[in-house]
């Protein structure tokens, strides 16, 4: 029996397409670029289901309300490529469930698969992504857990169980699993992503930065997200520090015009910017510069993390297009385009886009009071802990600038906690206190 580069099987192919296939699951897990490889070598053989399953899984991952459309060309030619094995016809049943966002039915797949097919990393990395993405941070555990049983020699999967760990709050467990997948490979990037997100949590910015930075020159390569976005959690120390210009030099270096059409790179742009502007930076006309890419985007409500971002980078680059998208997510309450999301647009999705909306055109009062009500309740639309905190520093701008000071001061105190040399937010309570 056939198999691929991690040891699961594989229905009967030529070498090139297997060699795009593993591509696309290697390149995949190491955030490699080669990953998209598998792109041209399925359209070169439409006899192999796997390698048009593997296109249409990447085409998905472009999160964008056509992707399904251009994912779909893959997936039929795959159904109409001749056999498939047991884990060929579940990837392509999960690929058929994704296309149509029925997320519960993709996840329950992917669960089967990984207890299958206890080799399949790739299919680990898409369970687990969906789970990030539900808010689901102890199934991310779970699933991480389970694979390594059968993969303690694989450093991806000591990196994602690293990042559940983190996820769920167990920074030390966290830094374990970080540590043991770079003893395994020190260039692995996700290993990196963890750590930083448990010194980000321990509040200790300056051996964080100091980690990222030795470890800088690895990630170049890398596709679009990894890089920018490890970068990113650089800017975010640099922030910490009070090295304004430093964040703002990672942001034009680093952080945008890699890919800008791309989703991750978009939110990452508004979020950093949004946080450089909230430290009382002049950003100068880089809103602006976001305008042609975020337009595309007043259509999009796929994913409400992704779509909160959107809108707050619109209203202050473009506002007729965030009035546009803001109307179709109050729309969402009755129209869902995501039946599955209708429920979580309802009760948070609807009151942060009203709040993050408010705080771009300047209505303290109202963001403050609509951000408020779903604070605790924020975790529902996905995300990291340090992205969804962007939410909260909108938050406290807010309610700071509304006059809403006792409420702005405990949030400060609480901040100070982690971050005791932060030297933006000592700046900001003691001006609030005198």
């Amino acid at each position: 029996m056939r198999k691929d580069s991690f040891g699961s099987p594989v229905s009967p192919v030529d070498a090139d397409a297997l060699a795009g296939i593993n591509d696309f699951g290697e390149g995949f897990v190491a955030y490699e670029t080669r990953s998209a490889n598998v792109i041209a070598v399925a359209d070169n053989h439409p006899e192999s289901a796997l390698a048009n399953i593997c296109a249409g899984i990447l085409w998905m991952f472009l999160e964008r309300p056509e992707a399904p459309a251009k994912s779909t060309v893959y997936s039929d030619r795959a159904e109409h490529a001749g056999v498939m094995n047991h884990r060929e016809q579940g990837l392509l049943n999960l690929l058929k469930a994704w296309q149509c966002y029925d997320y519960k039915q993709v996840r329950a797949i992917a669960d089967e698969l990984t207890s299958k097919y206890v080799h399949d990393i790739p299919t680990l990395k898409i369970a687990q992504y969906h789970a990030f993405n539900a808010g689901d941070t102890q199934h991310m555990l779970t699933l991480a857990m389970k694979s390594l049983q059968h993969n303690q020699h694989q450093a991806p999967v000591h990196s994602m169980l690293a990042f559940a760990y983190e996820q769920g709050n167990d920074l030390d467990n966290a830094e374990q699993a970080a540590e043991v997948a770079l003893r395994l490979d020190p260039d692995e990037p996700w290993a990196h992503h963890a750590l930083a997100h448990v010194h980000l949590g321990r509040g200790s910015t300056r051996s964080g930065l100091e980690f990222l930075l030795q470890n800088s020159d690895s990630w170049i390569g890398l596709n679009s997200f990894m890089f920018t976005h490890n970068w990113w959690h650089v800017a975010l120390f640099e922030l910490a520090h009070g090295d304004v210009e430093h964040a703002l030099n990672i942001y034009d270096q680093r952080c945008w015009d890699v890919q800008p059409e791309y989703s991750q790179d978009q939110i990452g742009a508004v979020s950093l910017l949004a946080r450089l502007e909230l430290a009382g930076v002049d950003v100068g006309d880089r809103w602006q510069r976001l305008k042609p890419y975020l337009d595309t985007r007043s259509d999009d409500v796929i994913q409400a993390f992704l779509s909160l971002q959107y809108l707050y980078g619109l209203a202050r680059s473009s506002p007729d297009k965030a009035i546009e998208l803001m109307r179709l997510i109050e729309s969402q309450a009755d129209s869902p385009q995501v039946t599955q999301d209708q429920q979580l647009w309802r009760e948070v999705g609807i009151p942060a886009a009203r709040g993050l909306f408010a705080h771009a055109t300047g209505d303290y009062v109202r963001s403050a009071e609509q951000l408020a009500k779903v604070r605790s309740q924020l975790w529902r639309i996905g995300g990291s802990h340090a992205q969804r905190d962007l939410f909260d520093q909108v938050l406290l701008d807010a309610r700071l600038q509304a006059g809403y000071h006792k409420d702005a001061q405990k949030m400060l105190e609480q901040r100070l906690r982690y971050e005791p040399e932060n030297p933006i937010l000592k700046w900001r309570l003691s001006k609030l206190l005198n």
